[in-house]
C-alpha cells in the first residue's frame, strides 16, 4: 500500500473509530463504515454478518460501492448449515484444519483476513455461497470480527472483478474489522444493559404482586413460574428444597416433571451437596448415558475455582427417569438461601443447548431471593397459625373446664374447687380425655377428690345423659362385691329369691366409678379384666353374656406397681386400667388451694345442717394453712363441719378446729403411704406441755436426721417447703 494509501486508511480508521464512539445505531455505523472505506477498498457490496449463537448468523448487507448513497439491507437468520465452512469464523485461538495434499488451503473454517476467488472457493450447495454467485461476485475480501475471547460476526468486502483485492487489502480489512467488532460489543453490550434493566424492572412489577398473596409454598411455585417465564424464558422450572437433614430433595416442578405428580421428593447425593452453594450452576449441554443412568454436564461460566468444565455424574434410576424424559439440554441453577443459609435451589430447563448465558444468574438470583422470601413469611404465616391454634386450643380447654365446673358446683355435693397449678393440670387432663371412650385411672392418696374428678370426667362425656355409678371395692367383702358389680339371677344362691341387676347393668350407657379398685380380690379382677376385653360379662347364675355398653373410670390410692410385685393385683388389669392415668395432687401440695376449698365447704356445709358462720379468723386460716392434712379434702372438710358446729354461728377461731389440724408434728405421723409415731402414741407429762416447743422439736429433730436438707426434713415432716420455711422463721432456725 502506498503512502497515500496509508494516509488514506489512517484517515477512515479515525472516522470509524469516531463515529462508532458516537453512535449506538448500528446501520447508521454500517453505513458510515462504506463511506470512510471506499477510497481505499474497492468493491461493489460490502456487508456484516453478525454471529447470533453457535449456528445462527444474521446478514446485515451495504449496498453502496458505486458511490451512490449506502442502504443497509437487515437480513433474517441464516441458519449455520447454509454457510460453507470457509465462510464461518473460527474461535480465537483454535487454528484451522491441517489440509491434506487434494485439499484446498484452510478448510476448517476463517481464523484470519483472507482474500477469496469466488469460483474456485465457495460451494453452490450451500444457500448462501449460491446466493454470492448468482450475483456475480467474483472476489471477496473477509475478516473475522472479534471481540474478547468471542467471535461476533464477519466483516466482507465483494466485487465482481476477478483478483480484485491484494494483500495489503488484508491488511486494511483487518483493521476495519478490529473497529468494526468494537462497535458491535459497544452494541451488545448496551442491548444487555437495556435488556436487563427492562427484565429486572418486568421482575419486580411480575413477582411481587404474584407472591405477595401467596403462602402456600404450591401456590408460591405455580405464580412464580408464571412470572419468571416472562422474565427467563424455558421451558420447565424446579423448585428443589432440601430436607432438614439435608439427605433428600423435594422438587416442585412447572409444568410437572413426572405426568403423576408436581411434586417429588428424590434422595440428595454428594457432588449434587457439593454444587449447590455455587453462585451459579450453568450446565451448556447434557449428555446422556442409560447403561450406567450417567449424565455429563458441559458446563459454562463456572465460578472461579469451580474445577472441570464437564463434570460426569451417576443419578439413581428415578431422577435419570425424570431427566431422559424431559429432553432438557441446558440448564441454568441458583441457590435458595434463607437467613443466609442454603435451602435449596431454583433450576431454569430448556431443551434448546446453550439457551443460558451467565449474565441471567443475576436475574435468576433475584427471582431465587423473592422465593426466599415467599417462603419466609410461609413459615412465619405457619408458626402463627400453630400458636394461634394452640392458643384457641387452651382457650376451649379452660372454657370447657370452667363450664364442667359450673355445673358440677350446681351439685354442691361433687363441687369442683380450686385454682392451684398442681390441680389444673389434672383437670385439663380430664378434660382432654372426657370427650373419648378411653379408661381412666386416678391415682392419689385417700380424700383427694378422685370421685370429683371421676364426675367431672362423665359430665365431659358424650355419656354425660347416662347414669354415673359409683362402686366403693374396700366396702364390701369379695362374694358381696362380686354380687353388686355383676349382680345376680333368681336362685343363683341361697337368698336370691329374685334377679338383681349389678353396677354394671346400672350403668349401661354411662359410667362406672370403682373407687379403690386395688382392694379387689385377685378372682374378681380376672372377671373385671374380661369385661374390659371382651366388652361383656355374666351375671352370678346366669348362662348368657350380657353387653357392658359402660365407660370405667378407676381410682385407687394404693401403689399398684408394688401391689403386682407382692402378688396382689393383676399386671395385665393394671394395663388394661392403666390406659389414661391422671395423679391428683394431695392437698399440702396445693395449698393455695386450701381458702377458696375452707369458703365453698362452709357454704355448703351451712345450708344443709342450717348452721352459719361469721367466718374464719385469721389464727384459723393460719392454723389451716399450716397444716399438712394428710386426710386430704376430706379431713378438711371433716374439720371445718366440726368447727361449724362448736362456733353456733359466731367467728372461727383456732380454738374450734380440731386438734390435729394445730398438731403438724402428729400429722407428719399420721396417713400418707409411710409409717412413723403418730400423735396419739405420745405420753403427755402430768403438768402438761407447750404445742409450740414440740413441734419446734420435731422440727430440729427433721432437720438433724435429714442433715440440714431442708427438701428430706420437708418430707419427713409431711411438709411442703414453703411450709417448712414458715416454721423455721418463727422458730428462728432459719
Amino acid at each position: 500500500m502506498t503512502a497515500a494509501g496509508g494516509d488514506a486508511l489512517l484517515d477512515a480508521l479515525c472516522r470509524i473509530a469516531r463515529m462508532a464512539a458516537e453512535s449506538l445505531d448500528l446501520q447508521e455505523v454500517f453505513a458510515r463504515v462504506a463511506e470512510a472505506t471506499r477510497p481505499v477498498l474497492p468493491f461493489d457490496r460490502m456487508g456484516v454478518v453478525r454471529i447470533e449463537g453457535p449456528d445462527t448468523a444474521r446478514p446485515f448487507a451495504i449496498a453502496g460501492g458505486d458511490g451512490s448513497p449506502p442502504i443497509v439491507e437487515t437480513g433474517a437468520p441464516v441458519p449455520r448449515g447454509d454457510i460453507s465452512p470457509r465462510l464461518w469464523p473460527l474461535p480465537p485461538g483454535r487454528p484451522p484444519a491441517v489440509p491434506g495434499p487434494e485439499q484446498e488451503p484452510w478448510p476448517g473454517g476463517l481464523s484470519a483476513p483472507r482474500r477469496l476467488d469466488a469460483r474456485r472457493d465457495l460451494d453452490p450447495a450451500f444457500a448462501v455461497d449460491r446466493q454470492i454467485l448468482e450475483r456475480g461476485v467474483r472476489s471477496i475480501l473477509v475478516a473475522p470480527l472479534h471481540a474478547g475471547d468471542g467471535v461476533v460476526g464477519l466483516l466482507w468486502y465483494a466485487s465482481t472483478v476477478p483478483r480484485q483485492y491484494a494483500a495489503g487489502h488484508e491488511a486494511a480489512v483487518a483493521r476495519v474489522a478490529d473497529l468494526i467488532a468494537l462497535a458491535l460489543e459497544h452494541d451488545r453490550l448496551s442491548r444487555s444493559e437495556r435488556d436487563r434493566r427492562r427484565r429486572g424492572e418486568a421482575l419486580e412489577a411480575l413477582l411481587l404482586p404474584a407472591l405477595a398473596s401467596a403462602l402456600d409454598t404450591h401456590q408460591v411455585f405455580e405464580r412464580l413460574a408464571a412470572a419468571a417465564q416472562q422474565v427467563i424464558p424455558h421451558d420447565v422450572l424446579v423448585l428443589g428444597l432440601l430436607s432438614e437433614d439435608r439427605t433428600r430433595v423435594r422438587l416442585y416442578a412447572s409444568p410437572p416433571i413426572d405426568a403423576t405428580a408436581d411434586l417429588l421428593e428424590v434422595p440428595l447425593n454428594e457432588s449434587m451437596l457439593a454444587t449447590i452453594g455455587w453462585e451459579y450452576f450453568l450446565v451448556r449441554d447434557i449428555s446422556l448415558f442409560p447403561r450406567s443412568h450417567t449424565v455429563r454436564w458441559h458446563l459454562d461460566g463456572l465460578p472461579a475455582g469451580a474445577g472441570e468444565h464437564a463434570i460426569d455424574q451417576e443419578l439413581g434410576p428415578e431422577r435419570f427417569r425424570m431427566l431422559a424424559g424431559t429432553g432438557v439440554r441446558s440448564s441454568l441453577r441458583v441457590p435458595v438461601r434463607l437467613h443466609g443459609e442454603v435451602v435449596g435451589g431454583l433450576n431454569f430447563l430448556s431443551r434448546q443447548p446453550g439457551r443460558f448465558r451467565p449474565d441471567e444468574a443475576d436475574l435468576a438470583r433475584r427471582i431465587a431471593d423473592h422465593v426466599a422470601l415467599a417462603l419466609a413469611h410461609g413459615r412465619l404465616a405457619e408458626e402463627q397459625r400453630r400458636a394461634a391454634e394452640a392458643a384457641e386450643r387452651a382457650r376451649q380447654l379452660e372454657t370447657r373446664i370452667v363450664h364442667l365446673t359450673a355445673e358440677l358446683e350446681a351439685g354442691a355435693s361433687h363441687r369442683v374447687v380450686g385454682r392451684s397449678r398442681a390441680w389444673r393440670e389434672a383437670l385439663a387432663q380430664a378434660t382432654k380425655v372426657a370427650g373419648t371412650e378411653t379408661t381412666v385411672l386416678l391415682t392419689g392418696e385417700s380424700g383427694t377428690g378422685k370421685e370429683v374428678l371421676a364426675r367431672f370426667i362423665h359430665r365431659a362425656s358424650p355419656r354425660a345423659g347416662g347414669p354415673f355409678v359409683a362402686l366403693n371395692c374396700a366396702a364390701l367383702p369379695d362374694p358381696l362385691l362380686e354380687s353388686e358389680l355383676f349382680g345376680y339371677e333368681k336362685g343363683a344362691f341361697t337368698g336370691a329369691t329374685a334377679a338383681k341387676p349389678g353396677s354394671l347393668d346400672q350403668a349401661a350407657g354411662g359410667v362406672l366409678f370403682l373407687d379403690e379398685v386395688g382392694e379387689m380380690s385377685l378372682l374378681v379382677q380376672a372377671k373385671l379384666l374380661r369385661v374390659l376385653e371382651e366388652r361383656e360379662f355374666q351375671r352370678l347364675g346366669g348362662t348368657r353374656p350380657v353387653k357392658a355398653d359402660l365407660r370405667l373410670v378407676a381410682a385407687s390410692n394404693r401403689d399398684l406397681p408394688a401391689a403386682i410385685a407382692r402378688g396382689q393385683f393383676r399386671e395385665d388389669l393394671y394395663y388394661r386400667l392403666h390406659v389414661f392415668a391422671i395423679r391428683l395432687p394431695p392437698l399440702r401440695e396445693r395449698p393455695e388451694d386450701i381458702p377458696e376449698l375452707a369458703a365453698a365447704f362452709l357454704g355448703e356445709l351451712g345450708t344443709a345442717m342450717g348452721l352459719r358462720a361469721a367466718g374464719l379468723s385469721r389464727e384459723a386460716q393460719e392454723k389451716l394453712l399450716a397444716h399438712s392434712w394428710p386426710g386430704n379434702v376430706r379431713e378438711l372438710r371433716n374439720a371445718l363441719e366440726r368447727a361449724l358446729i362448736l362456733c353456733e354461728g359466731g367467728l372461727i377461731t383456732g380454738e374450734h378446729l380440731p386438734i390435729a389440724v394445730a398438731a403438724p408434728g402428729a400429722a407428719a405421723g399420721a396417713g400418707g403411704s409411710g409409717g412413723g409415731a403418730t400423735f396419739a402414741a405420745l405420753e403427755l407429762p402430768p403438768g402438761g406441755l407447750a404445742l409450740a416447743d414440740v413441734e419446734r422439736d420435731l422440727v430440729v429433730k427433721a432437720l438433724e436426721r435429714s442433715r440440714g436438707n431442708r427438701t428430706r426434713a420437708a418430707r419427713l415432716l409431711r411438709l411442703t417447703r414453703a411450709q417448712l420455711y414458715t416454721r423455721l422463721a418463727r422458730f428462728g432456725l432459719d
